[in-house]
């Protein structure tokens, strides 16, 4: 299947509008255990859901970004922030919420960047690390502004997880997969990975 047909853009579109609304509730998540108003909620929802995909539509030179153009993404955004000011205590019984949407999130951002990325025509390494920087960028975001160090950097099998699932979509286009076969894949793997990183404590080695 060509990656370059005219449903692509809609499955980026698909992509980015599920991951902004699932990045944003554990962006708002956050918010309300640091027990910030209304108006913060939204603040942290909207950037832990848009950051990632702006820093990939620069990079990339999709000007303006895809979050200034359409509507429907901020519009995401913000639902996931009025979703959780008016059922956080619902979400947090689940268990885990804001780590189970956080791994959620970021394998439906990478597929998302490192498909875009391919799209427009970068190389294999290159596409890849752009989805690396479209999953973790939100995230990061999100912490620094709670003054908190950004997972990415504390937990080590983050961006690992965003770096197998975009090799994944890679190979995928290079072997011509279906494209919804491809991105489930990827998803499917990078969130593999980081629960089960999650559920076992898994670690790189650090310097002593």
């Amino acid at each position: 299947m060509n990656w370059l047909a005219a449903d692509y853009s809609h499955l980026v579109w698909w992509l980015d509008i599920v991951g902004i609304y699932i990045f944003g509730l554990s962006g708002a998540m956050l918010a309300v255990r640091r027990d910030l108003d209304l108006f913060g909620i939204i603040v942290l929802a909207t950037a832990a859901a848009t950051a990632g995909g702006a820093i990939r539509d620069m990079m990339i030179g999709d000007q303006p970004a895809a979050m200034l153009r359409e509507p429907s993404y901020l519009a995401s955004a913000f639902a996931s922030g009025v979703t959780v000011f008016f059922f956080h205590r619902l979400i947090e019984r689940a268990n885990r919420p804001v780590m189970l949407m956080d791994a959620i999130g970021l394998g439906v951002f990478t597929v998302a960047g490192t498909s875009k990325a391919l799209a427009f025509g970068l190389s294999p390494a290159a596409a890849c690390l752009i989805g690396v920087l479209t999953a973790c960028g939100g995230g990061m975001l999100r912490d620094l502004l709670v003054t908190e160090i950004p997972r990415v950097l504390r937990e080590e099998v983050y961006a690992v997880a965003a770096a197998a699932g975009g090799g994944l979509v890679v190979l995928g286009h290079a072997l011509n997969w279906p494209i919804v076969l491809t991105a489930c894949a990827g998803a499917g793997l990078t969130i593999a990975i980081r629960l089960i990183a999650m559920r076992y404590g898994l670690r790189i080695p650090r310097a002593r």
